[in-house]
């Protein structure tokens, strides 16, 4: 599997997303970037989950099927041709990270795939189920982590 890389211009990796992309604040998406994907990608896709959520990991994004020809996301909006799914708030889109008062630092982990074919997923996935998903299928990935803390 090759490598691609995932950045925002909001963000550094492991360093603090800002208060705007988060549920205290605008609650809109983070502007997005990847290094150009590998041939044969059918589509690409990008998850964002908090795995220090106390119910177990949290889904805040997921979107599939963006246009492998796509280069980024831009802020408030899912990357091109990207069918967004449900989250762990039950809304479509993205919502961002906010986490119980004095929990501590929550971690978000925005994952982008290419896969050689479509997804099977149905309703409404978990994160767990989009991993399982991927499995097999995916052509190269890159992983960029956010924190947030209330």
């Amino acid at each position: 599997m090759t490598g691609i890389e995932l950045t925002s211009a909001a963000f550094g990796d492991h360093a603090a997303i800002p208060r705007r992309h988060s549920g205290e604040g605008d609650d809109v998406s983070p502007p997005l970037t990847w290094s150009a994907v590998p041939d044969g990608t059918s589509e690409s896709v990008l998850l964002c989950e908090d795995p220090d959520a106390p119910g177990g990991t949290f889904l805040h994004w997921l979107v599939t099927g963006t246009d492998p020809g796509s280069t980024g996301a831009v802020e408030g909006e899912p990357p091109p041709g990207g069918r967004e799914w449900p989250n762990g708030f039950g809304r479509m889109g993205w919502s961002g990270p906010m986490p119980p008062p004095g929990h501590g630092v929550h971690r978000c982990f925005f994952r982008l795939w290419t896969v050689s074919e479509s997804l099977p997923l149905h309703g409404r996935p978990t994160a767990d189920a989009v991993h399982r998903a991927v499995k097999g299928r995916e052509l190269a990935s890159s992983t960029l982590v956010g924190t947030y803390q209330r």
